[in-house]
């Protein structure tokens, strides 16, 4: 089966990350660090943070312009195994 009959998205798109972690100083910069080992051209700049509402926990939102399956897999699973990120959407 090849990549574009096992996906239900057309390449490139652009694609939003969401990533939570307990909030801290260094998580930003951190999923800054691999989303663009990964996605070269993203723009921090359009990186979005919401804290939750006790302040705890940080929700930040990379869209990226991914360009296939194999980018985005290799994206969660590095960013699902970082100690700093609880959870990947």
């Amino acid at each position: 089966m090849s990549e574009t009959q096992e996906s239900l998205f057309e390449f490139p798109c652009a694609f939003p990350l969401k990533i939570m972690g307990l909030a801290s100083d260094d998580l930003a910069q951190a999923v800054l660090e691999v989303v663009l080992r990964h996605a070269p051209d993203f723009d921090a700049a359009t990186m979005e943070m919401r804290a939750s509402s006790a302040g705890r926990y940080l929700s930040l939102t990379c869209t990226i312009n991914a360009t296939s399956r194999a980018q985005l897999d290799r994206l969660y699973r590095e960013l699902s195994a970082h100690p700093l990120v609880s959870i990947v959407l």
